[in-house]
């Protein structure tokens, strides 16, 4: 075990800008000083130790002089310098000072002070030389008699690490400690005990629980703990043993501390897949997160839930939980409530979709009465999205559904308006009998509607499914009302002139008397207030679109009008009402153009809007059947295949989700077998606390790595050459927020070579942890030195340095060998997501950095070349299959990834296929990266260039 694995008891600051002092002034100061200077000089030579200094001069002064002192920071500190210093002469035999040492721990293990008793009995945990301990024996065992529980807590943990490392210096340990654990009644020196049987003697501990498994409620949080990680363990090793223990996980669930109800609703489903036992866990983690405060308990809660809800058979018994799993959504945390919302959706079935829709409508009308705040409106959007999936998946709650929902069309919140109205668009096109609801609901909000895109998304909606002839004319009621006066230009000329008339200053109110806060009368005239309120005035919402120079609304205005007026003409028989109708709707679209080209609106009406309306002005005019087709059957067809596109591309997740949890065994599938299984297979089997410590340590494999040892390969790197006096290679290890560097590092000569140090520095946001100790390596020899680096943020980083060394019997200066950079890999950091388009729009504007990368490549196919992208640079495609299936000259796809460390990635591709230059031409073009930091945005447009100039096809 190298330095850097073994367990780290105790961090010490080491302040780097002093001045490393010299051995003569530190003995001086052992020697004569007080206590103060003794304890600097102490730490000094502590600091010195761990950087590699021997000082075996100083020895004998510290027995002599500090050893004796009973101040409790020397002998805190002295049991540090103990741990430290070498205890050995060079050929493995044990110091003969170490006795006078051994002498002085006797006595404070016999020491009348409790902290110096169980300091003591901590440091020998980490002692090494059975030589040392052997003495102190009977002393350890005396201390589990002590009074003091800090002590006897101490004496068990002591007595544990000498029998695990030296058994035959105490052979009846577990007797010993059984006994111990018998009679004791503290719950610290209790949980210590049985920690330590569960380790050592299985049998015994399992003995005791069964002494007392009925007290086991009464017991301690901490002893609570180890109790389950014992039946865990022995259930897993000997299924037969579930039903002598299972009851006692059953008890546990009511236990007071959250961490052990965790601990024991885990075990319980690992133990049992019976409905009950999921039931009572997935029970216990509701309760969890409902009296949690912490939010990242609540989602790694919820996770376990998640998980539960995978397994097929568990999902139905999760179901009947839905209701509880809301309540939930009490937690303010938009990620907590966002999660729960869509694992209720997950579990959502026809048996309990109406009282889901209830809670839900419940909540959106809850977010009306809060007072506006970000996550608020984000949390209505979410809201309106889980009823929308609701109303799809179970058509009859749509009805209950519709009519709360479209009171937020005139929502300020311009994201939650237009989510509903995607909603009520894919409404009103599957379900024919809610059209006249819809209608009738959304002529009522109309005119209430105060953000553009929603009011264009309304018109069409009107103008496409308004059939009856009231409907019609309501909606052209509602328009002429959301208009204002007409001619529009006229009645705007009037009012700005009509505030300068003078004959309107008659309308002067009766002149007021005010009093001021200095007590004097001050007079207002009617006159002055209401001419400032006559340039606010309200007006009314289309006409305020119009003049701010929004004329993309009257485009949509003008084709509203257009299918309901030809709509109309087939309704109605009456030639004089035709032609009212039809010259209504042709008034208007003239008087919006006259506005357009006036200098009245803030921008001038564009070329589009122009030919758009001018184009309704000539159809209205000429009513051709032809026209009447497109306008009132394919707009409605191109909206169905749209949705019937996309309920396509929805099943087909769905199917490709639940094939991917549906477990089949096959008849000739090979059987499993525990002591044969590879890592990555039978992972319910395995032993849950093992891979939880290995998944701290960041020794768990990636899923996607099939044979570890090759991807363990592809991560080594050359620092030095072959012909180098030292050759090092190192591995590249990275875990989320560390990297570990395993350096290989070889003697190619002859000589011995001292103090062999690896000196490394960083380049970007990472940071080296600590400074790899020397070595002296022998003629031919090799090691391996370990060093950690902590990053900080997603870029591209660089570790450089070099190997220096003293080659024994040379009085030559110390070697020095470069090394070459080693370039840390962005992509150990970015993982696919996914987010809406909507989402993705809204961040790519926010976004301030953007990289442009023009593609240089010699891929011949666009859809080769996308694929590519994907796979080196680890990002998602967001843009349908669909719409990049079929071939033509060019390709446009948006792709997103996040980090780790929550930083988003977007990336837009433009890619053509130049065919003028025939069919072996590689792909042009560019790809656009936006992210929030510029390290970010450099290091994926780094990444995407080494990628495409490497291909090779």
């Amino acid at each position: 075990m190298t330095a850097a694995e073994n367990v780290c008891y105790t961090l010490i600051n080491v302040p780097m800008d002093s001045e490393p002092p010299s051995e003569i002034s530190l003995k001086n100061d052992l020697e004569k000083g007080d206590v103060k200077s003794k304890t600097e000089a102490l730490k000094k030579v502590i600091i010195m130790i761990l950087n590699g200094e021997k000082l075996p001069g100083l020895l004998m002064t510290i027995i002599r002089f500090v050893l004796p002192l009973q101040d409790h920071t020397i002998k805190k500190l002295l049991l540090v310098f103990w741990e430290i210093v070498p205890k050995t002469t060079p050929d493995g035999r044990l110091l003969h000072e170490m006795i006078l040492v051994c002498d002085a721990y006797r006595k404070d293990l016999q020491h009348p002070n409790e902290f110096i008793r169980g300091s003591t009995l901590r440091f020998l945990c980490k002692l090494k030389e059975a030589e040392l301990l052997e003495p102190l024996m009977p002393a350890i065992r005396g201390c589990l008699e002590h009074r003091h529980s800090y002590v006897r807590r101490n004496a068990v943990l002591a007595i544990y690490t000498i029998y695990r490392n030296f058994e035959h210096l105490i052979p009846d340990a577990p007797e010993l400690i059984h006994d111990f654990l018998v009679n004791e009644k503290d719950a610290s020196c209790k949980r210590n005990a049985f920690m330590m049987l569960i380790h050592a003697d299985q049998d015994r501990a399992l003995d005791y629980l069964s002494t007392c498994i009925d007290q086991v409620q009464t017991f301690g949080d901490i002893l609570q703990l180890v109790i389950v990680e014992l039946i865990y363990k022995v259930c897993h090793a000997n299924p037969s043993e579930r039903a002598r223990f299972i009851r006692c996980i059953y008890n546990l669930l009511q236990s007071s501390s959250p961490a052990v109800k965790y601990e024991a609703a885990g075990t319980l489903v690992t133990l049992s897949s019976a409905p009950t036992a999921i039931k009572a866990a997935a029970q216990c983690y509701i309760d969890l997160i409902i009296k949690e405060s912490d939010n990242n308990v609540k989602l790694i809660v919820l996770d376990r839930l998640v998980e539960l809800k995978e397994h097929p058979a568990h999902e139905r018994v999760l179901q009947d939980l839905v209701m509880d799993i809301l309540r939930v959504l009490s937690t303010p945390d938009l990620e907590v409530r966002k999660k729960t919302l869509q694992l209720a959706l997950d579990l959502v079935s026809s048996r309990n979709v109406e009282e889901l829709v209830i809670v839900l409508k419940k909540e959106v009308i809850k977010t009306n009465n809060v007072s506006e705040h970000e996550d608020t409106d984000k949390y209505r959007q979410l809201l309106v999205r889980t009823l929308h999936s609701c109303s799809v998946r179970f058509p009859d709650m749509a009805a209950n559904v519709i009519p709360v929902l479209m009171e937020f069309l005139s929502d300020s919140n311009e994201a939650a308006a237009a989510d509903v109205l995607e909603f009520v668009r894919e409404a009103i096109q599957r379900f024919d009998n809610l059209r006249m609801l819809i209608v009738e609901k959304m002529l009522e909000v109309f005119h209430a509607i105060k953000s553009v895109k929603i009011y264009r998304g309304a018109l069409w909606i009107l103008g496409e499914y308004c059939s009856t002839k009231e409907d019609i004319q309501s909606v052209m009621t509602e328009v002429r009302r959301s208009l204002g006066e007409i001619p529009i230009v006229e009645s705007e000329i009037k009012k700005e002139a009509g505030e300068l008339k003078p004959e309107e200053e008659i309308t002067v109110g009766p002149v007021q008397k005010l009093v001021t806060e200095m007590g004097t009368y001050a007079t207002q005239s009617a006159l002055s207030s209401s001419r400032p309120t006559k340039k606010e005035e309200e007006r009314p919402p289309l006409r305020g679109f119009l003049l701010d120079g929004d004329f993309f609304v009257a485009a949509s205005l003008a084709t509203t009008l257009t299918k309901i007026a030809l709509r109309y003409v087939a309704l109605v028989q009456e030639k004089k009402k035709q032609n009212s109708f039809v010259a209504e709707a042709m008034l208007l679209m003239a008087t919006i153009l006259h506005l357009g080209k006036s200098s009245l609106p803030k921008k001038p009406i564009t070329d589009d809007d122009v030919d758009r309306i001018s184009l309704c002005l000539k159809v209205l005019s000429e009513c051709s059947p032809l026209m009447n087709d497109i306008f009132n059957k394919e707009c409605r067809q191109s909206l169905s295949h749209m949705l019937s596109a996309k309920l396509e591309e929805e099943k087909l997740s769905q199917k490709k989700e639940s094939e991917k949890r549906n477990v089949t065994v096959q008849p000739d599938d090979p059987i499993s077998f525990m002591q044969l299984t590879a890592k990555n297979e039978m992972n319910c089997k395995e032993d849950q606390f093992q891979l939880s410590l290995l998944a701290a340590m960041g020794n768990t494999q990636r899923k996607e790595a099939a044979d570890p040892l090759a991807s363990k390969l592809n991560k080594v790197t050359q620092l030095t050459g072959f012909s180098d006096p030292v050759y090092a290679e190192a591995y590249v290890h990275v875990n989320q927020y560390d990297i570990v560097l395993d350096v290989l590092v070889v003697n190619q000569t002859s000589d011995t070579l001292q103090n062999c140090t690896l000196e490394l520095a960083t380049l970007g946001d990472l940071k080296l942890v600590e400074k790899p100790s020397p070595l002296t390596l022998a003629p031919h020899d090799f090691a391996n030195i370990k060093a950690n680096v902590k990053v900080a943020s997603t870029e591209n980083g660089i570790i450089f340095g070099n190997i220096v060394y003293d080659v024994s019997g040379a009085a030559s200066d110390r070697n020095c060998v470069v090394l070459s950079d080693i370039h840390i890999d962005i992509m150990d950091y970015i993982q696919p997501a996914t987010c809406t388009d909507a989402e993705f729009r809204q961040m790519w504007a926010e976004f301030e950095w953007e990289n442009k990368v023009t593609v240089n490549t010699n891929i011949i196919d666009l859809n080769d070349y996308l694929q590519h992208i994907l796979k080196s640079t680890n990002m998602k495609c967001l843009t349908p299959e669909k719409a990049l299936s079929g071939y033509c000259g060019f390709m446009a796809a948006n792709l997103y990834a996040r980090s780790i460390f929550g930083e988003d990635a977007l990336a837009n591709v433009s890619i053509e296929k130049p065919i003028q230059q025939g069919p072996e031409a590689p792909v042009t073009g560019h790809i656009r990266i936006r992210a929030k930091s510029q390290g970010m945005a450099l290091s994926l447009g780094d990444k995407i260039n080494l990628s495409q100039k490497k291909t090779s096809v």
